[in-house]
């Protein structure tokens, strides 16, 4: 069976609160996450330290057993990386 597309394949987490995110068709985005930060359900990630620990487990973003990111959402809401971008 065939992965979705937005299924996310590897993350790195960066210190100005975005994600480089690979998805399942080999795509490389960038999901912004700040305006997650004004959530209470993710008041934790305002912690740096915290939030570089983000991780992927069954196909999203997690950082803990409370706290993910749904896969549509972050492939629908990032943006392609862009060639020569240091990232």
């Amino acid at each position: 069976m065939k992965k979705p597309i937005w299924t996310v394949e590897k993350v790195c987490p960066k210190n100005d609160y975005t994600l480089l995110l690979t998805f399942a068709d080999g795509t490389e985005k960038i999901y912004n996450a700040r305006p997650l930060l004004e959530k209470a359900i993710y008041s934790q990630l305002k912690n740096p330290a915290f939030f570089l620990r983000a991780k992927t487990e069954c196909g999203t973003v997690v950082w803990n057993d409370d706290i993910d990111i749904a896969p549509e959402h972050l492939y629908e809401c990032s943006v392609p990386v862009e060639g020569g971008l240091d990232v």
